[in-house]
């Protein structure tokens, strides 16, 4: 079998958000000496599309134990899917490939709409739920993961000429990759009992919205709101506390009102960085360009 350096994993997912565009700013905050440690652990509470868990993970070969976390179950079941029985999946993602992509646009949105409710109705195999989770992120607008009030995923149709729905060599390097991995779902203070001073927690919690009209997507029923941003800034000092290294990304406020300082407040104890980064989910391009993120961190590099 390849050594896992080579294999080039990476997400398998086209995630809103995603992290890809943070890694050379997350790199350059990780503690300077993190490769020449024995061995650490790597911990991702909210782990989405998981750009910086693969890439840390090859990047880092000393991590001797990573774990992943989200409270989004059908994301998890991919995830583990991916890990357990990735060729079963495969069978099935080019199954669902193979009857979408001769269709017109007007039956594919059809199929799509009809997968949709296959996925909402939640009636499926783990192997059914994982390829209905990939086929929709795969074709639906922008990437998006957004459900309503019921927890339904409500996403539209996307307009992609050729989606690449089932992409096997990713597949199978990803689940090389999450051999090494433990994964969990639920709250993220679940991964507390990992914390010690060779732990590594990388957090990227649902955004703060900027405004009232990007907080359109939920991306579970139940929200991630100020409070819930305060019981995670409340967990950032426990674990630090216990000698453990974070970092965390997050929207900048300040990108709209100059002078709400709610992160700045909230993780004065802490460093804070203003990043540039796209803006590439707003329905109009124009509207899209750059703004400021944040990354927050309790690592002082020497």
């Amino acid at each position: 079998m390849k050594k896992t350096e080579s294999l080039q994993a990476k997400p398998f997912l086209k995630w809103a958000g995603g992290k890809t565009r943070l890694i050379d700013e997350i790199k350059n905050i990780l503690p300077q000496n993190l490769s020449k440690i024995k061995s650490f652990t790597y911990i991702e509470p909210f782990v989405g599309g998981g750009a910086v868990l693969f890439w840390i993970l090859q990047e880092y070969p000393n991590i001797s134990k990573a774990v992943i976390n989200d409270i989004n179950a059908q994301l998890i079941c991919t995830y583990r899917v991916i890990q357990n029985d990735v060729e079963n999946l495969i069978i099935e993602l080019r199954r669902l490939q193979n009857s979408y992509l001769p269709l017109n646009d007007i039956e594919r949105k059809s199929f799509y709409l009809t997968q949709r409710n296959r996925y909402n109705n939640g009636d499926n195999s783990e192997i059914e739920t994982a390829a209905l989770f990939i086929f929709l992120n795969r074709t639906c607008f922008n990437g998006l993961y957004r459900v309503n009030s019921k927890g339904n995923f409500n996403v539209p149709h996307g307009s992609y000429k050729a989606p690449r729905i089932c992409d096997e060599e990713t597949l199978r390097a990803d689940s090389q990759l999450l051999a090494k991995v433990e994964i969990l779902c639920g709250d993220f203070e679940q991964t507390e009992i990992y914390a010690d001073e060779y732990t590594l927690f990388y957090f990227d919690p649902p955004y703060r919205p900027l405004n009232e009209t990007s907080a359109f997507t939920s991306y579970s029923k139940d929200g991630f709101d100020d409070s819930e941003q305060t019981r995670l800034s409340n967990f950032c000092q426990r674990i630090s506390t216990k000698k453990s290294s974070f970092i965390a990304s997050n929207s900048d406020p300040k990108n709209e009102k100059n002078d709400d300082n709610f992160f700045d407040d909230l993780y004065s104890d802490f460093h804070i960085k203003r990043v540039a980064a796209p803006r590439a989910i707003n329905s109009k391009a124009d509207k899209r360009g750059s703004v400021s993120e944040i990354i927050i961190s309790n690592i002082v590099n020497h």
